[in-house]
């Protein structure tokens, strides 16, 4: 395409070259802002959302569009078995608290097309970015289509475990997908105490974040599953100086010498009481709230910390801002309702580790509780999918407490629950399987001193509303009762 003054093809004063792949590049910006736009008007009446379709539609057109997209200088791209979506919302949000733009996927996919969705809001149609900066949430299984073209100036790694053996088979199967595609010039930011995804990277500099050993560790794991009993470089057997949960610990080798890497940013001390940790970083130290008392939110704490120090912000600031950032009410939300109190907590369908952690941290809590799961896949359920065997992964035998009353089951796998809870040793007569989850308030004891956990997957989003408003409609009716008496 050439330019020329005053329609004198023998006085071009600019000359401006689109090849191909460019004019490809415009075209496809034009008509997945214009689907987008099409979306926000019709999308309710035709009750589609599309989250990611205005990538697709870039993506069909210029196949290398996230490549090209116009991007701002830092990138962030966080990835990870659990705790992406928390990690990447303390860190969004701390950057906007200190007065930064952030480009982001937080209201949409974390696969290809959602965050090419990402960028397409972020850049305007002569793909200028608006942004400063970006904070991407990457699916692992997405990363080898992302990271090659993205290039991210840092990847954060919360952890690799099992999840999904339909989709994500092993955590050392994840654990190639993304090393093999990770950008040379990327800084890792990893998670020490992760003796799988520490290892990611070999030659691309690394940040390490972790914390120090706790009262609570053991020496040997207490789990089901651990999938790093040998050492990654001879396979002699690993011993551990401390295990924490699965394979999250520290270990070394007696046969080669391989040990943990040490962190850069340790977590020293947790206060559950004042609700505090001592963060040291350069033989300095920092007091932090905690954003939640759960140890796996604690990590996500300290990988947040890890990457805002890393990019310019003051320790100080994060320090100060810290304190105003919250969990996401759709990962854990803990509300009274008239004296009563619901707890709702996020628990992965297909993740035996997500389980696990969840139903060990309840275990922990103090007082009685009644417990609600709504543990399955809705996407499982649609397939039909007779793959179970992700139940017998996970702990199951932490629900076999004197404190927990009552388990009420409901929906196409609650069978096979019940049966994977009896293997566990919870007594015939704690579990109560309902048919139809609009029945579950009627098996509640409703005894003020007794906790509601409502333990649901991801997708089991418009279940858990109807469920919480049949339990307050509940409790309000039992109130009513002895207002009359």
């Amino acid at each position: 395409m050439i330019f020329y003054k005053n329609n004198d093809i023998n006085k071009p004063i600019n000359i401006v070259v689109l090849g191909g792949n460019y004019m490809k590049l415009f075209l496809a910006l034009f008509c997945a802002k214009f689907v987008k736009i099409l979306i926000k008007l019709f999308g309710k009446i035709f009750k589609f959302n599309g989250t990611h379709f205005p990538g697709k539609v870039a993506l069909k057109i210029c196949p290398d569009f996230l490549s090209k997209v116009g991007k701002p200088q830092t990138i962030i791209a966080v990835t990870g078995t659990n705790g992406k979506t928390t990690t990447c919302n303390l860190i969004i949000d701390l950057l906007e608290k200190t007065g930064h733009t952030v480009l982001n996927n937080k209201f949409g996919s974390n696969v290809q097309s959602g965050v090419i969705t990402a960028f397409l809001d972020g850049v305007k149609l002569n793909n200028k970015c608006k942004y400063d900066i970006a904070v991407i949430e990457v699916d692992e299984r997405s990363s080898c289509k992302i990271y090659p073209e993205l290039k991210p100036t840092y990847i954060l790694v919360t952890n690799l475990f099992r999840d999904s053996l339909k989709r994500n088979a092993h955590s050392e199967f994840i654990f190639n997908i993304i090393n093999e595609e990770i950008p040379q010039e990327s800084i890792l930011i990893c998670n020490s105490d992760d003796l799988i995804s520490n290892r990611l990277g070999k030659n691309n500099k690394k940040i390490y974040f972790g914390i120090e050993e706790l009262e609570t560790d053991t020496k040997e794991s207490i789990n089901i599953i651990n999938d790093a009993r040998v050492c990654p470089i001879c396979n002699s057997k690993l011993d551990y100086k401390f295990v924490r949960y699965h394979h999250i610990g520290r270990a070394y080798c007696n046969n080669c010498g391989y040990t943990s890497p040490e962190a850069d940013y340790k977590v020293k001390n947790i206060d559950y009481l004042k609700n505090s940790m001592i963060v040291e970083h350069k033989n300095k130290e920092y007091s932090f709230n905690l954003v939640a008392d759960s140890i796996h939110n604690i990590y996500n704490e300290i990988a947040a910390i890890t990457i805002l120090s890393e990019i310019g912000i003051n320790m100080e600031e994060i320090q100060l801002e810290m304190p105003k950032m919250k969990v996401t009410k759709t990962r854990y939300k803990r509300k009274d309702v008239n004296g009563y109190t619901v707890i709702e907590h996020l628990a992965k369908g297909q993740n035996p580790v997500a389980c696990s952690i969840v139903f060990n941290y309840i275990r922990h809590e103090e007082g009685k509780k009644e417990i609600i799961l709504l543990i399955e896949d809705y996407h499982d359920n649609r397939e039909s999918s007779e793959n179970i065997a992700w139940i017998y992964d996970c702990d199951f035998e932490f629900l076999n407490d004197e404190n927990i009353e009552k388990i009420l089951i409901c929906g196409y796998r609650a069978a096979d629950i019940s049966f994977r809870l009896l293997l566990a040793g919870v007594p015939e007569e704690k579990i109560i399987y309902v048919k139809d989850e609009k029945k579950i308030p009627d098996y509640l004891s409703f005894k003020k001193e007794n906790k509601i956990y409502i333990l649901y997957d991801m997708y089991e989003q418009p279940i858990l509303d109807n469920l919480n408003k049949l339990i307050e409609e509940k409790i309000v009716a039992k109130g009513d009762s002895k207002n009359e008496n």
